[in-house]
């Protein structure tokens, strides 16, 4: 998920001609297409023992793990994370010790690659082509080492705007990431530090105020990084007191607005999106400069024990049926062709309202391959932000 920060010439779509739009609306519309074959494992050696996973916390909500230890007898034992830099810290200490698959999101795997804690991937055992192309373009094109494959899809998932709707209204079209600092919402905001400086300088990048190239410029170099988000930290700092709670979870996502008394945020899609589907009152919707998209997949541990399970589960997740049932209940969006015709008339309702009935979806924001030393810079900022 996370979702967190591929150079601008390593695009997540993989073919540099491809359109965002089209691309997007495959991932979509993915129902379109059958999956080929069923996902059930008929290997023995598949049917049963165990499988210990290291996974985004609000990736695989129910019924997902119990249906899937239900139809082979794999019993899976899951330890979850809420940002991409615990799960780092967890394989690191262990050297992926007691893990078999883990949850990198798709602009990490420079990071993964150095800290060596992966294994690459049997083609063979996978069932590649029952992913949406445009989905699977995300983990071949920046996580195939030395003609190896380390990473496959999950689902796919933004961030955006949310807010609760029943106290205050928002046009739609004039909804920005500069809208979190109107007059009326100070002290009513909720946001991550680091992404909430992404936001500010997508924001001020639009407004022509900072000439980034939509904030790409500071994945340059460090000096490039340096001179936009000395900026952005300036103009963090200045709007603090506009914020009422930090997240970090899916969980205090929720309960900034259900408890806490946040009225808008930055925020994950699923958080917001299940807030909605249960039939609370709050809106989710891409801004005018775009949502910042983000694929999240599995990779295989470098000290995986239980190899044809992990190949198991991935199949099923890659069923349309395992990936609708992600889907549904978390938020995020499918991967698997043949997913979305599986997914509910209230999930395809919030999907066009918060992509303004596919109209959005030319401006998305992918989140570019993020090097190790601007992952440090950029922890670095946040952590200023949130001193200040």
């Amino acid at each position: 998920m996370g979702r967190d920060s591929m150079s601008s010439t390593r695009n997540v779509h993989g073919g540099r001609g491809q359109s965002r739009r089209r691309i997007l609306k495959v991932a979509a519309a993915a129902g379109a297409v059958a999956a080929s074959g069923p996902w059930i494992v008929r290997d023995a050696l598949s049917s049963s023992g165990e499988l210990n996973l290291l996974h985004w916390d609000d990736e695989l909500p129910n019924p997902v793990i119990p249906d899937f230890e239900k139809a082979t007898g794999i019993k899976v034992k899951s330890t979850s994370f809420s940002q991409n830099e615990e799960q780092i810290n967890k394989l690191q200490a262990t050297r992926g010790q007691g893990f078999d698959l883990c949850q990198p999101t798709h602009d990490r795997a420079p990071q993964f690659e150095e800290i060596d804690v992966l294994q690459p991937f049997d083609e063979k055992k996978l069932a590649l082509d029952a992913i949406v192309p445009a989905m699977l373009s995300a983990s071949k094109t920046s996580w195939t080492w030395k003609g190896r494959l380390y990473h496959v899809p999950h689902c796919w998932g933004t961030e955006a705007i949310a807010w609760r709707n029943d106290l205050t209204r928002i046009e739609p079209k004039a909804l920005s990431y500069g809208t979190l600092w109107n007059d009326e919402y100070k002290g009513k905001v909720v946001g991550r530090p680091h992404s909430l400086l992404l936001g500010i300088g997508l924001w001020l990048d639009g407004e022509g105020k900072l000439k980034s190239n939509r904030m790409l410029d500071a994945y340059k170099d460090e000096d490039a990084m340096k001179k936009i988000y000395d900026v952005l930290l300036k103009e963090a700092i200045a709007r603090k007191p506009w914020i009422k709670q930090f997240w970090d979870s899916a969980d205090n996502t929720k309960s900034a607005f259900m408890s806490n008394g946040c009225v808008i945020g930055q925020t994950w899609d699923g958080p917001p999106i299940n807030l909605k589907k249960a039939g609370q009152p709050i809106s989710y919707m891409a801004p005018k400069e775009g949502a910042i998209g983000w694929v999240d997949g599995w990779a295989l541990s470098k000290a995986a024990r239980n190899i044809d399970q992990a190949y198991a589960f991935l199949k099923y997740l890659h069923s349309p049926e395992g990936s609708a049932k992600v889907a549904e209940n978390s938020g995020y969006n499918p991967v698997a062709k043949g997913a979305e015709k599986l997914l509910s008339d209230k999930a395809r309702a919030i999907f066009d309202e918060a992509y303004l009935k596919g109209e959005a979806l030319d401006g998305m924001w992918w989140r570019p391959i993020e090097p190790s030393w601007f992952a440090e810079l950029r922890t670095q900022y946040a952590e200023k932000f949130k001193a200040a």
